[in-house]
């Protein structure tokens, strides 16, 4: 749907449900949020009364979304914005919120750049891939004491089995360890200092 200089035209009815005046279809919450992620501006009025009901509706989806687990609301926020309502601060925070949000947006991409600079892309994907080779690591290392074992294989079958180390991987796994082990040393020593 194009972007026009009035805001579409929502209404909603006793029955719950929402009526898009623009394009003459009954439409759910979420199809309002897509709205809203696209930039398209809307008011929501009762049908019967014609009373503008807008922030309520933003107010449920936000409250849906955050019911999805899509938590974007930490509990402090929530408790400290509660705590504003009836006090002499209340009609300071409208003003502050939109503030803040507005510079968040402006800010958005610069913040996206920086992650991705400082992790290589999504920041997730270089977590996940640190944590797949810490996992490797240990795996190697612990097969490298396997044969100090019962000299049985672990339940799971064949791939489960200790598989030889090549010396130059024996020597970067030590070099590993005795890395982690200065890290360690300097660690407590900072502690004791």
């Amino acid at each position: 749907m194009a972007k026009t200089a009035q805001p579409t035209v929502i209404k909603k009815y006793a029955n719950r449900r929402l009526y898009n005046t623009g394009t003459s279809t009954y439409v759910t919450l979420e199809d309002l949020a897509l709205m809203v992620k696209n930039g398209e501006d809307f008011v929501v009025y009762d049908a019967k009364s014609g009373e503008d009901i807008t922030r309520s509706v933003l107010t449920q989806i936000i409250f849906e979304q955050e019911n999805k687990g899509q938590n974007l609301l930490p509990i402090a926020f929530l408790r400290q914005l509660i705590r504003f309502y009836g006090d002499s601060l209340q009609n300071v925070v409208p003003s502050y919120l939109e503030f803040s949000i507005d510079s968040l947006t402006r800010e958005q991409e610069r913040i996206r750049e920086q992650m991705a600079n400082a992790f290589g892309g999504n920041p997730f994907e270089a977590i996940e891939g640190q944590v797949r080779r810490n996992t490797e690591m240990f795996e190697r290392a612990m097969r490298m004491f396997l044969p100090f074992s019962s000299g049985k294989p672990e339940a799971g079958g064949e791939d489960s089995a200790a598989k030889p180390v090549a010396p130059n991987e024996l020597d970067m796994l030590k070099k590993q360890l005795a890395d982690m082990q200065e890290r360690l040393d300097t660690i407590a020593g900072d502690k004791k200092a």
